[in-house]
């Protein structure tokens, strides 16, 4: 019968680890080299946009961002018109002139903000800003309907004229 060797000689302990040669080190060093100079990204990976040994393994290919829409864009004439519909820019109906201005004439905030500034009240902003724009409405409509409310005012100004020139004419 054949004695199995100690695994320990003289029984001291465990065996010492292996020392590596020179060599072997030197051999170590250059693959890790070799695997830290292949790290990183494929040459024109920022340029092409697509990760080179990753994108073609079983991924679905990303969609680039940068492609437009696909539908067809119908060039030169086409047997059908396309008709869009214009909104209206206010909310209100359009109405004529006329109508226009009996609403303004009839509006009642309006009546009440006159009253107030013929009684010598002050407005505030707000209100004498809304007053003066619904004057100057009522006016060009009346310019645009050829009416005019200064027919006594017109009457005024003939007979200041007549007496002018009485006055001319007359010398006193």
């Amino acid at each position: 019968m054949m004695n199995k060797p100690a695994s320990s000689p003289r029984g001291k302990g465990p065996a010492k680890a292996h020392r590596k040669t020179r060599d072997e080190i030197n051999q170590e060093a250059r693959d890790r080299k070799r695997d830290k100079k292949h790290r990183g990204n494929a040459a024109g990976s920022r340029a092409s946009g697509s990760d080179g040994a990753s994108g073609s393994r079983g991924q679905k290919q990303q969609k680039d961002p940068r492609i437009g829409s696909k539908t067809p864009v119908p060039l030169g004439v086409t047997a059908t018109p396309v008709t869009r519909q214009h909104k209206p820019k206010s909310e209100k109906p359009m109405l004529s002139p006329q109508a226009e201005l009996d609403l303004l004439e009839t509006d009642e905030r309006l009546d009440a903000l006159l009253e107030r500034l013929e009684n010598g009240d002050i407005l505030s902003a707000e209100d004498q800003a809304w007053v003066d724009a619904k004057l100057d409405r009522i006016d060009a409509l009346m310019q645009q309907l050829g009416l005019s409310y200064d027919d006594d005012e017109d009457e005024e100004e003939e007979e200041e004229k007549e007496d002018m020139m009485r006055l001319l004419k007359g010398g006193n």
